[in-house]
């Protein structure tokens, strides 16, 4: 399985509407932060997450987060 690529060292935050979402975590989206399908043969899946009402949230970009597909603040030690 291939390393994820680091997107960016700060999350996106965005305020999503109630959904079904696919956050890109092998880094190598250009949809950054949801998946496009450039994951293929990578060994790395995106994560689906789902939302049950509007919110913001800040998504991980730079794909280190122990709380996918959340950030967790792990981009500031990077």
């Amino acid at each position: 399985m291939e390393k994820p690529r680091i997107a960016a060292k700060q999350p996106e935050v965005l305020t999503l509407e109630a959904g079904t979402y696919y956050w890109c975590q092998c880094g190598r989206s250009r949809d950054q932060p949801f998946c496009d399908g450039a994951h293929q043969g990578t060994g790395i899946e995106p994560v689906e997450f789902i939302l049950d009402e509007t919110k913001e949230v800040a998504l991980c970009m730079c794909k280190q987060t122990k709380t996918p597909p959340f950030c967790d603040g792990t981009h500031q030690t990077l």
